[in-house]
């Protein structure tokens, strides 16, 4: 069954002659399902595609301070507005590309948790979140534990990580029992399980908007992976991941 999937990716991105190689700054939480979709790009195209993945917060000041990058991909809007202000995208190539769902994890064997009796359940141990005053997914998380009424007695126990991956990463090798993810980090995780979905109301839409850089060197190819990840092939493999293509 990978082989049919495989040939259809092959076919969606066919890149132009002369393409160059792209370089793409992207939500650290894309990370599994962009290496796949980039993997299949180069295959097809012969050039090479260099992917950093970290918060989008980090991401967006290191194009600020001039990193060259061709695509950002960002976990939240504040962030590519930042750089829409600051001259930094093509808007014209801005788009709100993807969905996500904000999850708690914990062990694969613990018991499911009902998030309003997280302070009980946590005690003296640790909640492990990206940080939350910058990173998309710990601002989401604040804004959803502050909106339950328990981030005032859950502030003392988090523990920051500088993304989501780190974040869950502290929960996969258990230094914390419990933590705020989005749900397509769980699906690629195996040593963690969801406990508990956030109400979609207790935090903004997570909305993932990606655009081309203004100072892109490959602008055209860049644009044209932007335009593949919404065809049909690109789009299973971010479902399968656990993303919602946004219309």
């Amino acid at each position: 069954m990978r082989l049919p999937m495989m040939t259809a990716i092959f076919c969606a991105f066919t890149a132009p002659a002369m393409a160059d190689d792209i370089t793409i700054f992207a939500a650290a939480s894309l990370k599994d399902a962009l290496d796949e979709i980039a993997a299949d790009w180069e295959k097809t195209s012969g050039d090479k595609v260099t992917i950093s993945y970290a918060g989008s917060s980090q991401l967006a000041r290191q194009i600020q301070a001039g990193a060259p990058a061709d695509l950002f991909i960002s976990a939240a809007e504040n962030w590519m507005d930042e750089l829409e202000k600051s001259d930094s995208i093509d808007p014209a190539t801005r788009t709100d590309l993807l969905g996500n769902t904000l999850v708690l994890v914990g062990a694969p064997d613990a018991a499911a948790v009902e998030i309003t009796d997280l302070p009980a359940q946590l005690g003296d141990a640790k909640l492990a979140m990206a940080l939350v005053d910058s990173v998309p997914a710990g601002q989401y998380g604040k804004e959803a534990l502050t909106s339950l009424g328990i981030w005032d007695a859950l502030e003392p126990h988090v523990a920051q990580a500088d993304n989501v991956r780190a974040a869950l990463a502290l929960v996969a090798a258990k230094e914390a029992p419990y933590g705020i993810v989005y749900a397509t980090d769980a699906v690629a995780e195996p040593d963690v399980s969801v406990l508990a979905t956030f109400p979609a109301d207790s935090h903004k839409p997570i909305i993932y908007p990606a655009a081309v850089l203004k100072d892109a060197t490959a602008a055209d190819d860049a644009g044209a992976f932007l335009t593949g990840l919404r065809e049909e092939p690109a789009r299973k493999v971010l479902e399968g991941q656990g993303f919602t293509i946004l219309p």
